[in-house]
This record gives structure tokens, C-alpha cells and sequence, in this order.
């Protein structure tokens, strides 16, 4: 593959955006009436020749304005110059002649791709090597039905409506093109354009694809509305000029598109040359009859740094498709190519089924498809944040089990058939990462998971899905190196994974601090009072109580932790071992063996003291228990982490937030249940939606670390969303045995609403505290959340959801 480098300019001008205002020597630019130069306008006569008199009188002009007047000018090819504008005032249509249009040139090349990327010449309006070139106005340019959209046009038809190549400074503003046959503008080794108020229509016949921009770069397409019947806007990169360019700094903004048969957004399949800083943001996509969003390489092209932002899909047999292939139709027979840093961010599909079956091949509705070949990966940086899809559904649970080919050398999407999940499916891809509030549901009910990834690595899912009522599981990973699925389905359950071959995201070094308050603490182990702790109280076992010999069944303190990654933990505890006759406790992880930890490290004021241990830890919901030994040994703060380089600080203690002083919806105070702190603890209704809601202050922006402190007296999980995220609270034994879980949230700077709220129908745990460690260990004060219970008193059924 040769690639030729172009020197060109970063920004694009306002003089793009219309024709030029004056001319070099400073007026304002002659107009050239082609009707003054013979054009008749009467639709019958070829105009041709005299249109071509006017833009050479322009182009000598150095900026002159060809100006066709309410008319319809029927024409063979119009050959464009340099430094012309042709402004098409309202009522101007220019028709395609039904013959004579000029031969399509011969291309040594045209091996490489189809017929109508290979030639150029055979077009309503044609340039090549010119600059300087805009087309401005209301008017329409219309093929008439006499610009072809076979691969092998007739003799003296024409197939495109506008063809540039290798032009610079070129504007399309404000204009229609109809019937524009296999392409309604193709632009191949263009630079510094501005597509800008451009529409073009779609047809029963006459019509293949919309705007091709092909080895071309600074380009803005904005405020249009681009319809046809093949792929509607495509950025290519085919062989056709014998050399390719770089495709980069293209900007597609605030446009409405739809293909009735085929791509909406799409890259390819011509892709020799290579593809970097793309944008599309704020497009509605009324329809795609293959993919809504399409990105294939399939010769050979690095596709890279492609953002879609604000997208809007209706209609889409496939919403998403990313694939690469191996068909190598360039010079050298390059090998498969690279779609890596793709970022989809706010996309929203609902009607997600063919525009127009009759006319699609293929099933109506496809599942999105990311896929690589089994030598090279999709990825990595393959990103969907807040991608939110409502497809079709009404599969079978037995579709989960589908296994769909490769097909390296074909690129539609209906090649694949049904696929196995229902909301995405992956294979062959590397750092993939689904989140930030992306969903996935269906209109009837679909029993195949919601996603699958088949081969890969870095796979991280964090999204709500639906799940079908003969579902067996929500996502599954076959033959993953590092995955991590968190989530829930749309009731509020945690997702069911089903991983085959598969190993979880391996952890970052996690640091975690647990109060041992704020634990679970037996007697006759008490919770005693003192300034200097870090949360203003400690534990420690009541005076001539000693256990040497063995741990006791009973006066234990055990602080709760959720790791989030595995690893092997180390342990400390903030202490105070005033002598040699009580410096020591029993500790243990979960309920694994007792270790005798002597001779803690002496010393009358608090102090962190490192224990002798370390404790292999999964991912999860973890204890670390110490129980008493010698009755003089002080308990504080309990700190674990798998960082080799931790060392434990003290920082400013965590904010306690009583929940009897937050505001509650469907819930009640009580205090019936001993061990809470404070003046009692919220008891919330046995329904989806109750909640606490709780208000911080925030010294500044940062990751913080709440800890609700709770009680579950049943066996059944109780899970809450705190904050936007889903956090289990496992039972715990009794209504009197208290635990925590914590989840790490970004706070700004000011107030933060924390609100959790109660995932299923048995509602959540009894809720006694929220304690929260600020952003980078900065203070965090509670607000003034006294006597915010609601109109009801906090006992209000009707009003789930809802903040007073």
C-alpha cells in the first residue's frame, strides 16, 4: 500500500461555509449568467456547452459566481474549474442528460474497487485537481433517472451526480440532490471541505449512495439531512487514484441520515488507507437497512480515534457493527487491518428493525456485532458509555447456543445470522468496555442472554440488562483473559455470568479501612468512647476478661470489607498496648483459623501496628474478626490492602450520617433492635423504591468511600442502589447483628445527594448509619439533613422515588 503525505491546515476557515465574498483583488466576485453564455433552461436542450462557457469566464474571473436562474437545464458532464462558485438560485434544477455524458477515463487501478469508485469523468459535475470550488444556492441537482447505479452503466450514461477528485477548498451549501445514481457526491483525495444545509432524497429508483468521502480529510458535513437507498454517509479509502491519503480531522455534526437498504454511518468497505480523528455528534438516524453505526476494515486500514456522540437510532437492522475483515483488495495484498479507540458515547435505539424488509436482505433485526478474526483482535479501547438499546426480541433460549462464522471476506452484516446474545455480542476483541449507564432491553421477551464475548481480553461490562423470562443467564464469556461484569438486570437483581475458560479483570492494588465501631462487636467486647480514635470510639473487651489459650466463642469485634479485586492482603490495626500483659488479640479472615497476634507493638497512644499474616482474598464481601485475649489491648481502625507499598495513615475521620436523620420515603425510625448508634435506625418499607436519602458536603471533587452500616435479619439478599450503583446487603444472622458495605463514589465540590434505595420488592436492610471518608482523605460534613422525613412523616406508600 503507498501512502502519500499531504501537507494541510488543522482549521477550516468561515470561507467555507459559502462562496467567496470578493475576489483577489478585492471586489466583489463577477456574475456569469449561464443564460447570458446560451443555456435555454427550457429542460429539453443540452445546456452543457454554454454552462461550461460561463465557468470558464468565471474561473478567469478569479472567483466569479456561475448563476443558474429558475430553470431546469438539462446537461451532460459540466466540467468544473478552479475559483468558480456555482450558486443554483430557488426553481434551478439541473438534469442529467439521458446520453452523451463523457466516458469513464481508464484506470490501471481498477482492480482495487468497483466500477463506480474506479472512474470519475463519467458524472454530472466533474473535477479533478481543481480548488476553490463551491456550490451554493436553494437549487437541485437531479439525475433525472438517467445517472446509473449499475456496476456496468451503458454507454453515455453518466453514474454520478458529483464527482471531485484530488480538490482543495471545495464548499456544497445549501442545495438538493435527487436521483444522484451511484453516488450522489463523491469526494476522493479532497481537503478543506465544508458540507454544510445539503440534501439529498432518496428514490424508487436512480439512487445508490449519499455523500462518499474517500482518502480525504478536513472535513466538516454539518446541518444536512442525507437520505438514500445504499450506505448514506461513508468515509472510504479505495486504490482508485493509484496512491491513498489519511482520512482524518473529519467533523459530522447536527445531520439527519437514513439508508433505506443498506449503512447509515459507515466506514468502508473500501479501506486501503487508513482512518484517525473522526467525529459524528448529534445525528438522528431514521434508518439502516444493514448497520446504523458501521465501522469494517477489511483492507488492510488502521481505523482509530472514531468518537460518536449524541446519536439517535430508529429503524436499524443492525445498530452497531464493528468488524475486520480479511478480503485485502489493495496492492501487496496487505494483511488484516486495526479498528482500535472507538468511543460511543450517549446513543440511544428503540424500533430497532429493518426500514424496509421487502427490500433488505437478510433477517430484520440483528444483534450489534464487534468482531475481530481469530489472528487479530478488535481493540483495544473499544468503549460504549451510555449506550442504551431497546431491540426487537423474541428469540428462544436454544439461539444462545448459535455459533456464527468468521466470514473473513465478506463485510454485510447479516452475514452472521442470529447471534447469541441479544443486546451485544463480541468475539476476537481486547479492552472492551460497556458502562456509564448503558442498558440493554427488548420489546418481546428474548430468552438469549443479553451480551456475550467469545474470545477475548479486558472485557469490562458495567450495564442494566433485561432479562427473558426462560433466561438462563444475563452474560456469558467463553475463552476471556480478564473480565469483570457488574450491573444489574431492569428489576433490579445482580447479573447472572456464566463464564467458560474464562479468568476475572486481575486487580489493581486495593487499600481499604474498616472502623471496628462500626463492625459487628460481641460481648463482652464494648464500644468505648475517646477523642483521640479516629472515629471518636474504639473496642476493647471489658476489665478481667483474658482468653490466652484459645480464642473465645464470643467478644469479638469483626469489621467488613468489599474487595473489589482478588489479591493477598496484608493487615493492620490502629491500636494502643500500653503493656507487656495486654498487647495481644486473636485475629482471623471470615471464619478461617484463629492466629495469635502477641506482642503488639507497645505503646499508650494510638499507633498502626502491622499483624503477622496475610490473608488471600477474592473479590468480594470479606471479615477480618478480632477477638479478645489480653483485656488491656485497644482496638481502632482495622486497615487491608494487596499494596506492596501501603503503608496505613491516619487521615481525618469518616463523617457519620445517622440514618434516622435522612430523608425517607416508605420508611419508619425505629430502635427496637439493640447494637445501632445514634438515636435509632430506619426500618424501610418492604417495596422497590423505599429509600434514605442522605445529603454530604464535599471540601472539594474527589472519590469518596460510604459505608452504610446495616442489619439483615433474613437469609435473602437486599439489594440497594446507592448512589447508581448496585450494592448487595447479604443477611446477617439477626436484626442485631450489624455489618457494613461499602462503595466508592465521585463527589463534587458542594453538597452530594446520596440516595439508597431499595432494589426489590422485600426492600432493604435496616439502614443505622452512612459513614463517608472524603475525597482524598479531605474532611466531609453532613448537611443539615434533621426532620427531612417527607409530608408523611417517612411513611409516605405513594411516593417511591420521589425526594421531598
Amino acid at each position: 500500500m503507498i501512502t502519500r503525505r499531504a501537507t494541510w491546515a488543522i482549521a477550516l476557515t468561515l470561507a467555507l461555509t459559502a462562496p467567496p465574498a470578493y475576489t483577489q483583488s478585492g471586489r466583489a466576485p463577477a456574475e456569469f449568467n449561464v443564460r447570458d453564455f446560451g443555456a435555454t433552461g427550457n429542460g429539453s436542450t443540452n445546456d452543457d456547452d454554454a454552462i461550461d462557457r460561463a465557468i470558464n469566464a468565471a474561473s478567469a474571473a478569479n472567483g466569479g459566481i456561475v448563476v443558474f436562474p429558475s430553470g431546469s437545464y438539462r446537461s451532460r458532464t459540466i466540467h468544473l474549474k478552479s475559483d468558480i462558485t456555482i450558486r443554483l438560485d430557488a426553481g434551478a434544477t439541473v438534469r442529467a442528460a439521458s446520453s452523451g455524458l463523457d466516458a469513464p477515463e481508464s484506470n490501471p487501478y481498477d482492480d482495487y474497487q468497483d466500477f463506480g469508485h474506479s472512474h470519475f469523468n463519467n458524472s454530472l459535475f466533474a473535477g479533478r485537481g481543481v480548488s476553490n470550488v463551491h456550490f451554493a444556492g436553494s437549487g437541485t441537482i437531479d439525475g433525472d433517472g438517467n445517472l446509473s447505479t449499475s456496476n456496468s452503466p451503458p454507454s453515455g450514461a453518466g453514474n454520478k451526480a458529483i464527482a471531485l477528485t484530488e480538490c482543495a477548498n471545495v464548499s456544497i451549501t445549501g442545495i438538493s440532490i435527487r436521483r444522484g445514481g451511484h453516488f450522489m457526491a463523491l469526494l476522493n483525495g479532497c481537503h478543506d471541505v465544508m458540507i454544510d444545509n445539503l440534501k439529498t432524497y432518496n428514490a424508487d429508483e436512480g439512487v445508490r449512495d449519499g455523500i462518499n468521502l474517500i482518502n480525504s480529510w478536513n472535513v466538516t458535513l454539518q446541518n444536512s439531512r442525507i437520505e438514500s437507498s445504499d450506505d448514506a454517509i461513508a468515509l472510504k479509502s479505495d486504490f482508485a487514484l493509484g496512491h491513498t491519503y489519511t482520512s482524518q480531522n473529519i467533523r459530522i455534526r447536527n445531520t439527519t441520515v437514513y439508508s433505506h437498504e443498506n449503512n447509515a454511518l459507515q466506514f468502508g468497505s473500501e479501506t486501503c488507507g487508513s482512518f484517525r480523528d473522526i467525529r459524528f455528534d448529534d445525528i438522528t438516524v431514521l434508518g439502516g437497512g444493514k448497520a446504523g453505526i458501521g465501522i469494517v476494515s477489511m483492507d488492510g486500514a488502521i481505523i482509530e480515534d472514531v468518537h460518536y456522540t449524541d446519536v439517535s437510532l430508529t429503524r436499524t437492522t443492525t445498530p452497531i457493527f464493528m468488524k475486520i475483515g480479511e478480503r485485502r483488495r489493495c496492492p501487496g495484498s496487505p494483511p488484516a487491518g486495526r479498528i482500535r479507540n472507538i468511543h460511543l458515547t450517549n446513543v440511544n435505539g428503540v424500533n430497532l428493525t429493518a426500514p424496509e424488509p421487502s427490500g433488505t436482505t437478510g433477517g430484520p433485526e440483528l444483534t450489534s456485532t464487534i468482531t475481530g478474526t481469530p489472528a487479530v483482535d478488535i481493540g483495544p479501547d473499544i468503549t460504549l458509555d451510555n449506550v442504551r438499546l431497546t431491540v426487537p426480541g423474541d428469540h428462544p433460549a436454544s439461539d444462545a447456543g448459535r455459533v456464527p462464522g468468521e466470514f473473513l471476506t465478506t463485510y454485510p452484516p447479516r452475514d452472521y445470522g442470529t447471534r447469541p446474545a441479544f443486546g451485544v455480542w463480541a468475539r476476537h476483541v481486547q479492552g472492551l468496555t460497556i458502562g456509564n449507564g448503558s442498558a440493554v432491553r427488548f420489546d418481546d421477551n428474548d430468552d438469549r442472554p443479553a451480551f456475550i464475548v467469545d474470545d477475548g481480553s479486558d472485557i469490562r461490562l458495567d450495564v442494566t440488562a433485561q432479562r427473558g423470562s426462560g433466561s438462563a443467564y444475563d452474560a456469558g464469556v467463553s475463552g476471556v483473559t480478564g473480565y469483570s461484569v457488574t450491573g444489574a438486570n431492569t428489576s433490579g437483581g445482580a447479573l447472572r455470568v456464566r463464564a467458560t475458560n474464562s479468568t476475572p479483570v486481575p486487580g489493581e492494588p486495593v487499600s481499604l479501612y474498616g472502623e471496628a465501631e462500626s463492625g459487628t462487636v460481641t460481648a463482652p467486647m464494648q464500644t468505648l468512647q475517646d477523642p483521640a480514635a479516629s472515629g471518636g470510639s474504639y473496642v476493647s473487651v471489658a476489665p478481667g476478661n483474658n482468653s490466652q489459650s484459645a480464642a473465645p466463642s464470643s467478644g469479638h469485634a469483626t469489621v467488613s470489607f468489599d474487595v473489589p479485586h482478588p489479591g493477598t492482603f496484608r493487615v493492620w490495626a490502629r491500636v494502643i498496648a500500653a503493656t507487656t500483659g495486654d498487647d495481644s488479640f486473636w485475629v482471623r479472615a471470615g471464619g478461617g483459623t484463629w492466629t495469635n497476634w502477641n506482642e503488639v507493638p507497645l505503646g499508650t497512644s494510638w499507633h498502626w501496628a502491622q499483624l503477622p499474616v496475610t490473608y488471600p482474598l477474592g473479590a468480594g464481601a470479606h471479615t477480618i474478626t478480632f477477638a479478645y485475649r489480653e483485656d488491656g489491648a485497644r482496638l481502632d481502625r482495622v486497615a487491608i490492602s494487596s499494596d506492596p507499598a501501603f503503608t496505613p495513615a491516619d487521615g481525618p475521620p469518616p463523617t457519620v450520617l445517622e440514618a434516622e436523620n435522612a430523608t425517607i420515603s416508605q420508611g419508619v425510625v425505629e430502635s427496637n433492635h439493640a447494637g445501632f448508634t445514634g438515636a435509632g435506625f430506619v426500618n424501610l418499607d418492604n417495596v422497590a423504591g423505599s429509600y434514605a436519602e442522605f445529603t454530604v458536603t464535599a471540601a472539594r471533587a474527589g472519590d469518596a468511600t460510604l459505608t452504610l452500616r446495616y442489619a439483615n435479619g433474613t437469609t435473602a439478599n437486599r439489594p440497594m442502589d446507592v448512589g447508581g450503583t448496585l450494592v448487595d446487603f447479604p443477611g446477617t444472622g439477626a436484626w442485631t447483628t450489624w455489618a457494613t458495605r461499602s462503595v466508592t463514589l465521585p463527589l463534587v465540590a458542594g453538597a452530594n445527594v446520596i440516595r439508597a434505595t431499595s432494589a426489590t420488592a422485600n426492600g432493604g436492610p435496616n439502614l443505622d448509619h452512612l459513614a463517608v471518608t472524603g475525597p482524598a482523605n479531605d474532611p466531609v460534613r453532613p448537611a443539615d439533613n434533621a426532620g427531612r422525613q417527607g409530608p408523611c412523616g417517612g411513611r409516605c406508600p405513594t411516593e417511591t422515588g420521589r425526594a421531598w
